[in-house]
């Protein structure tokens, strides 16, 4: 049985809220409300796009959950969240202005008021919020990635441990794992249908997206804040907000293995926007392995271009490729399929995601998924780090590594000074592979 909670306020874990969710009850849908008063009380810190998509797959997959606090930087966003939750979820959404809380320490009242906590905001700060909440005896959904440096990635680690004490789930946003129709083509790969796997081809390439462009009365701190997806010390790089959903697809079917090394190659080619940041706009890694396998991966976001998502594993008899959602397949090495997953999926990956870690917490079996967390976000921080200098890398000596990008949070402000600033042509300077050291 899960430990009740060290603060003496709420633990939806005792007997009665476990009586009042059943699993027949949660696999009945949305606004299917159980017995009795007795509900989850959910939390987001982040009102993005991804944290309001987490609240509505939650409340999805959940029949009695409510989301009774929000988190957010900017009064302006967490008003506009909680109005189109509301309308979309009705009242499900049950959130006073009390409990809608604001400011970089927002998420110390969404802790406070939940059993749950959704965290889906600026990726550096992920480590911190998650241990947090993990350390007040929460319940934690922690989107991608977990950490976009080694002092990140080593915290959300430490969290997961402090988690697997309190018997709390800490369940990864990283939703491939979760697809039952990629589950089947694990299955059949790991029965021996392609035989041993020799390397991995993993691609993400599409066009820039979440772009935010300046407006005025904005300081160049709230700028960078307002557009955290294309600032490196707010969210590291395409390899870990995209190519990371592929490299955990890479690590789960070549058995939780992980590379001893990375180097690549990356710039900025084709995006010359302000509102771009000081990202690369392409990269491609190749990951070594021990054994010689590896694993190649390749992101670009640019418009007009070819367009990729998918994952190709090389057996020695055939081939087994993911497109995203789509059915995943196995070839021969003549191309010819030999075998599909089932067509339709009971729930869409991100909804299943939240009802098995639910269904665990009802279970008395919280998943915890801190080591495949930390193992493939370090992996992706490897190649990211790789492509910036320039340099072969070593994964245990980037593990080891204190390097942290920009100040500790607790030293992050919005009246700081501006870690990277803009050009005269409005331009950011990007990292220069063979100068950058960040290591």
């Amino acid at each position: 049985m899960i430990q009740e909670n060290k603060t003496s306020r709420r633990n939806f874990l005792k007997t009665s809220a476990l009586a009042s969710v059943t699993a027949a009850t949660l696999g009945s849908g949305l606004n299917v409300h159980a017995a009795g008063s007795d509900e989850i009380k959910i939390g987001i810190v982040g009102c993005g796009g991804r944290g309001m998509g987490a609240v509505r797959d939650n409340l999805t997959a959940v029949p009695n959950s409510k989301l009774v606090a929000m988190g957010e930087l900017f009064e302006d966003r967490a008003q506009a969240a909680r109005g189109a939750l509301k309308e979309d979820m009705g009242d499900r959404v049950d959130v006073p202005d009390s409990n809608l809380f604001t400011g970089l320490d927002s998420y110390q009242g969404v802790v406070e008021k939940a059993d749950v906590v959704l965290i889906a905001c600026a990726s550096r700060f992920h480590p911190l919020y998650a241990k947090t909440a993990v350390e007040a005896g929460r319940h934690v959904f922690v989107e991608k990635p977990h950490g976009i440096d080694p002092a990140g990635v080593r915290q959300i680690y430490e969290a997961s441990k402090v988690a697997e004490k309190n018997q709390t789930a800490f369940v990864s946003g990283l939703c491939y794992r979760y697809d039952t129709l990629r589950r089947q083509a694990v299955e059949q790969v790991r029965s021996g249908l392609i035989g041993d796997i020799v390397a991995v081809q993993c691609d993400y390439i599409r066009t820039p997206y979440c772009m935010v462009k300046r407006q005025e009365g904005w300081s160049e701190v709230e700028n960078q804040f307002r557009n955290w997806y294309h600032f490196t010390w707010l969210t590291g790089d395409e390899i870990l907000q995209s190519l990371l959903h592929n490299l955990d697809s890479a690590i789960w079917m070549l058995n939780e293995d992980i590379p001893k090394s990375a180097y690549g190659t990356g710039g900025r080619s084709a995006t010359y926007r302000p509102e771009f940041g000081d990202l690369f706009d392409h990269t491609s890694i190749t990951y070594d392995y021990e054994d010689g396998r590896c694993i190649y991966g390749t992101t670009r976001a640019a418009d007009n271009c070819f367009y990729s998502n998918k994952d190709v594993f090389h057996g020695a008899k055939g081939r087994c490729y993911f497109h995203a959602f789509d059915q995943p397949y196995i070839t021969d090495l003549d191309g010819k399929q030999i075998w599909i997953s089932d067509k339709k999926r009971e729930r869409n990956p991100y909804v299943q995601e939240h009802y098995e870690m639910m269904q665990s917490i009802i279970d008395g079996k919280p998943i915890n998924d801190g080591e495949r967390m930390s193992k493939t976000t370090m992996t992706a921080i490897l190649g990211f780090l790789a492509c910036r200098c320039g340099q072969e890398l070593n994964y245990q000596e980037t593990w080891d590594s204190n390097f942290r990008f920009g100040p500790a949070e607790e030293d992050i402000s919005l009246d700081m000074q501006p870690l990277v600033e803009p050009g005269e042509d409005g331009l950011y300077p990007v990292a220069v592979p063979g100068t950058t050291k960040d290591l």
